[in-house]
């Protein structure tokens, strides 16, 4: 005769086993094909101009992080890849791996722009902010000054609206310390100056500035001549391409010293609290 037993695991593995399930992310994957606009090995970044990836994105160009190092060491801006694209269940975060060129017949060898460095003099360039008054960034000397790119069409919340919400509490968070709100600046350049003129940046700014008009007096949302936005974009590492009435672009941050020099970029990855700690100590340092 033969009976059923009940096997019991002991709670104690039960738990492990739990804890290790939820642990480990979750995450979904997604084959992506495309060719290389530029790569980064030092920022572990490669941008990418990719056909569409159902069930994650539309075709655009647009900046991953590399986990697969060795593949993204290979890479040359003009190869034809494929990859695996990996992300966070829930959206929050997402990467390459799986690395593998297809065709490398047009690698481009031109010389690539120089990106300012820590240090290096920014360029003092004519700016057009949200009243139609003209500014220097030279204009700003004596404060520290965080400064990103956006275009108010913007439809990718990871993007743009990512990019002016967490500027937006930046700003609130620093009118709580009236010394380090004195002594700083935000500024928001626009890549799409056709259509952000003054009259739609202010506009835009206002819904940022919870209707507060008083915040322009520090924190700037311009634009600029397309012949400078392509110094700007030299000098601070941008990409932005447009294409189908939408602009493709990597998120750069850009923070400038009192003095007018680079302190940091973060051309991909950030957080809120870096940004600000790093805005309020480039402040301070100037004063003391």
């Amino acid at each position: 005769m033969i009976t059923r037993t009940n096997v019991c695991v002991p709670a104690m593995v039960v738990a492990v086993l739990a804890a290790a399930s939820a642990c480990k992310p979750r995450t979904r994957e997604f084959k992506l094909h495309g060719q290389v606009v530029q790569s980064d090995a030092a920022k572990n970044t490669v941008v990418v101009k990719h056909n569409d990836i159902p069930g994650f994105m539309p075709g655009m160009t647009m900046p991953y992080k590399v986990k697969d190092r060795s593949g993204l060491l290979a890479l040359a801006p003009g190869d034809v890849m494929d990859a695996r694209v990996v992300v966070l269940r829930d959206g929050s975060d997402y990467w390459l791996d799986n690395i593998r060129i297809t065709d490398s017949s047009a690698r481009k060898g031109a010389t690539p722009s120089h990106t300012l460095k820590a240090g290096e003099r920014v360029p003092d360039l004519e700016l057009i902010n949200q009243d139609g008054k003209k500014f220097h960034l030279s204009d700003l000397k004596g404060k520290a000054v965080l400064v990103t790119f956006i275009y108010t069409r913007c439809p990718l919340p990871t993007f743009c609206p990512r990019l002016s919400t967490e500027f937006s509490k930046i700003h609130e968070d620093l009118a709580k310390t009236p010394g380090d709100y004195a002594r700083t600046h935000l500024l928001t350049i626009s890549f799409d100056p056709d259509y952000d003129t003054p009259s739609v940046l202010r506009k835009y700014g206002m819904a940022y500035l919870r209707d507060d008009a008083s915040g322009f007096s520090h924190w700037d949302f311009a634009t600029t001549s397309p012949d400078d936005l392509h110094l700007l974009s030299e000098a601070f590492g941008l990409i932005y391409i447009e294409e189908d009435n939408q602009i493709s672009h990597s998120m750069n941050i850009v923070l400038i010293s009192p003095d007018g020099t680079v302190v940091k970029s973060w051309p991909f990855e950030w957080t809120k609290a870096e940004l600000e700690d790093a805005l309020r100590t480039a402040a301070r340092s100037k004063h003391g």
